[in-house]
């Protein structure tokens, strides 16, 4: 059996290409990648992408889990969207406030608005019994 069609590999290989993670041979690690152990032998390598496309790749999730661009997307839909990227981190990327009000169509204060209250809705979901 090769490295690179290991069951284990062929498993994680939906989650890498979400995650932008690339999958290398062994022979081709070098610092920094993460090595893919099976039964005490390393079968492959993942090499962790870095930050740089991060926003773009969680906007491309949350389009595809939309059905549609951002900007398509009713007002609704827009909220539940900026409130999904908030959840994964994407608002901890620089300038991602300005890339997503963009991608939506609308201003960045827009999207801060979004925010709060998205904010202020998780803060009353919290105080309910």
């Amino acid at each position: 059996m090769t490295t690179m069609s290991h069951p284990f590999v062929e498993a994680l290989s939906p989650l890498l290409e979400v995650v932008g993670a690339e999958l290398v041979p062994v022979s081709s690690a070098t610092d920094g990648d993460v090595p893919l152990r099976w039964d005490g032998q390393i079968v492959a390598v993942v090499r962790v992408p870095d930050l740089n496309g991060a926003l773009t790749r969680q906007v491309a999730l949350v389009e595809a889990e939309f059905g549609g661009k951002l900007g398509d997307l009713p007002f609704e839909e827009k909220r539940r969207a900026v409130a999904l990227l908030e959840e994964r981190g994407a608002f901890t990327v620089r300038k991602a406030v300005e890339q997503v009000a963009d991608a939506m169509g609308v201003t960045r204060f827009t999207i801060y608005s979004y925010l709060n209250a998205s904010k202020a809705n998780s803060i009353a979901q919290e105080d309910q019994p």
